[in-house]
């Protein structure tokens, strides 16, 4: 039940039901149920404003105002354009509805609860006019609102607003969320997300196909590492975590402690000479190595014992910093590839990719939007972040995690995944460096790489919200203990 379906697809699974021989009234029913059941919940007594719109949205509006009204709420419907040009099944559900239909206008009626049936996931245009002012003034009014399907005038594939959007409580919307209900600012505008079943089968989805899947921990829950009775740290994997200069050594350490509390049975910090002595005054378990360019580094990651390494947090995107990252991409071990080992290859992103495209062992790069744009100029000015970070893995060869509170996974094979976990209070420095820590740490114990970086960002995720506000960047790795006591605890394993 993870799959993401874009408006097309939406349109494409009510079509191929209606065609199996489900009357489209019928789904408008079980849809219009869903939605009085909710408003029932969120508003147990008071009037209810129902909002209707010209499409079938404004239908699914419709059987719920009429539901609410046998079920003796009072209810007042209010209808965007005359009724005489509502079609199909909408018009058979107001021809249902046997109380008045007010024009709607910003004069909104006192009431304990709205719903919001005005424009669904077809929307492709701003919404203007009077309809603009009703928005406005719903959003305006202290009144709960609860959205059918999408807030109106917010794009379901993107989560972006078309124009004047209403800012929801809730939303309840159809068989399949869409992207757009889990990337921002649609993830915050929709408010709690209930998803009802309409009578729309699951075998419907090999003739859509589908957008991409939620993160959720039933994507790459068999593939997490679990320890056996008879593992030991070497049979865990190896990462290396390639340290900055003396005056930023921290981002390396706040990966290679991710790594460690990931799983990984060793982590070495593989240090600058100069930086030797900052880093041994803070690492414990961590191990310290001397690594003062791309030969030192070629010559440890020699060492088969090690299965995965961590670039960028904290060291540098000069020349001299680059020729490491390029010994790394030479070497063996699976890599991630983060802040300024991206920044490293700004002017020359075709040198990356052809360094990633001769490796046998995966790569994952994880940058945020600003280091996104320096490697993919061109791909950054799309309007779906969705888009953006599946050509970009296409055209790197690397699974791409494009960071932020809606951070999207991609596939070089196109397969995608859209993260909606993360708490706002992780927007704090060194997070993104704890994260490839974690991607690091699953990638040494052999997690496949998709699989590695799903799981490191809802891992990231669900540690944050164990701390809370005032999370800093130290506080993500120690919470991991209990993230992974939860994982582990979902199909009985021995803790």
């Amino acid at each position: 039940m993870h799959e993401l379906l874009n408006a097309s697809q939406m349109r494409a699974a009510d079509q191929a039901t209606i065609a199996g021989g489900i009357p489209g009234i019928d789904l408008m029913e079980a849809a219009g149920r869903a939605v009085a059941e909710a408003a029932k919940a969120m508003a147990p007594d008071g009037l209810v404003l129902v909002l209707c719109g010209p499409g079938n949205n404004g239908g699914d509006g419709f059987v719920a105002a009429r539901l609410l009204a046998e079920a003796g709420r009072p209810v007042h419907l209010a209808l965007l354009g005359p009724r005489e040009t509502l079609r199909g099944d909408a018009a058979i559900a107001a021809e249902r509805w046997h109380g008045p239909v007010h024009p709607a206008s910003p004069d909104l009626p006192s009431a304990a609860l709205v719903i919001d049936a005005l424009f669904g996931v077809g929307l492709d245009r701003p919404i203007e006019g009077s309809a603009a002012e009703i928005v406005a003034a719903v959003n305006a009014s202290a009144t709960p609102v609860l959205a059918v399907d999408v807030p109106s005038g917010l794009d379901a594939d993107s989560g972006q607003p078309t124009g004047p959007v209403i800012a929801a409580d809730a939303t309840v919307t159809f068989f399949r969320k869409k992207p757009g209900h889990l990337l921002e600012p649609g993830r915050s505008l929709r408010g709690t997300l209930e998803l009802a079943h309409i009578g729309i089968v699951d075998a419907v989805l090999a003739e859509t196909g589908i957008e991409g899947y939620e993160n959720v921990p039933a994507l790459w829950d068999a593939a997490l590492p679990r320890p056996s009775g008879v593992a030991h740290k070497y049979t865990r994997g190896h990462v290396a975590v390639v340290s900055g200069p003396a005056t930023r050594t921290g981002a390396a350490r706040l990966a290679a402690e991710a790594a460690l509390r990931a799983g990984a049975g060793l982590v070495t910090v593989a240090s600058p000479g100069s930086a030797l002595m900052v880093n041994a005054a803070h690492l414990t378990a961590v191990m310290l190595t001397r690594m003062d360019g791309p030969e030192d580094l070629t010559d440890l990651l020699a060492d088969t014992r090690y299965t995965a390494a961590v670039l960028g947090p904290g060291m540098g995107a000069g020349p001299a910093e680059r020729a490491i990252t390029e010994a790394a991409l030479a070497a063996r071990p699976a890599l991630t590839l983060d802040a300024d080992a991206l920044t490293q290859f700004a002017e020359m992103p075709d040198r990356l990719f052809a360094a990633i495209a001769e490796r046998a062992a995966p790569v994952v790069l994880t940058p945020h939007a600003g280091e996104f744009a320096r490697l993919f100029p061109d791909l950054a000015k799309h309007p779906l972040k969705t888009e953006r970070a599946r050509a970009a893995a296409a055209r790197s060869g690397a699974v791409l995690v494009l960071k932020g509170a809606d951070t999207v996974i991609a596939a070089p094979d196109g397969r995608l995944v859209i993260n909606a976990n993360a708490p706002p209070w992780l927007a704090t420095a060194g997070s993104g460096d704890v994260l490839a820590g974690i991607t690091g740490g699953l990638l040494a114990q052999g997690m496949p790489a998709l699989e590695a970086a799903e799981a490191a960002v809802w891992m990231h995720g669900a540690a944050a919200n164990e701390i809370g506000p005032g999370l800093i960047a130290e506080d993500l790795a120690p919470a991991l203990r209990r993230v992974l006591t939860g994982l582990f605890s979902r199909n009985g394993a021995a803790l």
